[in-house]
């Protein structure tokens, strides 16, 4: 892709959600549509997914998708993608002061790899460590990392959104502990894994 510019389609913001409903998740992922947030611009979607192997549930996560015709200066773009991804991580991973780091590199990576072009990067890393104690002596402690980051995407069409997307799920993948998805393996439809359509 030349020069690829923010995404401001003829049809608006409705072929923008119509694309991302129709997108296809790893069979790890449980994804659901939320109410979002409708004060920061004029149209917006957001998802939430919860990330799963077997029983035992390894993080979530939340993507808003932002649309705002009068592309604001700070974004340098019509359209905007903001995320945190959440997980429990062991007390190492938690307290390595290498983290903030590690944990951008997730996300850049995750772009990167999948040719998902951005501008306007910005975001943070936290690890929490939580010790319980007095009538809570027995609850373990508890450690996690919390990543929060919005970006511009600079794609021409709807569809090139979906390397944004893939890039989403890669990065909790990453938070998650398991392995990204193989760019050369193709998701069938039959898996797509949606808790609930709007």
């Amino acid at each position: 892709m030349n020069n690829p510019t923010p995404i401001d389609l003829p049809d608006g913001f409705p072929a923008v959600r119509a694309h991302i409903l129709d997108h296809v998740w790893r069979d790890e992922f449980t994804v659901s549509e939320i109410p979002a947030p409708h004060r920061i611009a004029p149209d917006a979607m957001a998802l939430d997914a919860t990330v799963c192997e077997g029983d035992r549930t390894l993080g979530q996560g939340r993507l808003i998708i932002l649309h705002d015709p009068e592309a604001p200066e700070a974004w340098q773009g019509t359209t905007r993608l903001v995320t945190v991804a959440r997980a429990e991580v062991d007390l190492e991973m938690a307290t390595d002061p290498l983290l903030s780091g590690v944990a951008r590199s997730w996300l850049t990576d995750a772009l990167d790899n999948l040719k998902a072009p951005y501008t306007c990067l910005a975001g943070t890393a936290t690890s929490v460590v939580s010790r319980s104690f007095g009538g809570l002596d027995d609850k373990p402690q508890e450690s996690r990392i919390e990543l929060r980051a919005s970006w511009t995407p600079l794609v021409d069409d709807a569809t090139q959104l979906d390397a944004h997307l893939a890039a989403w799920q890669d990065l909790l993948c990453h938070i998650c502990g398991l392995p990204p998805a193989d760019p050369g393996v193709v998701m069938l439809r039959r898996h797509r894994r949606w808790e609930a359509d709007a």
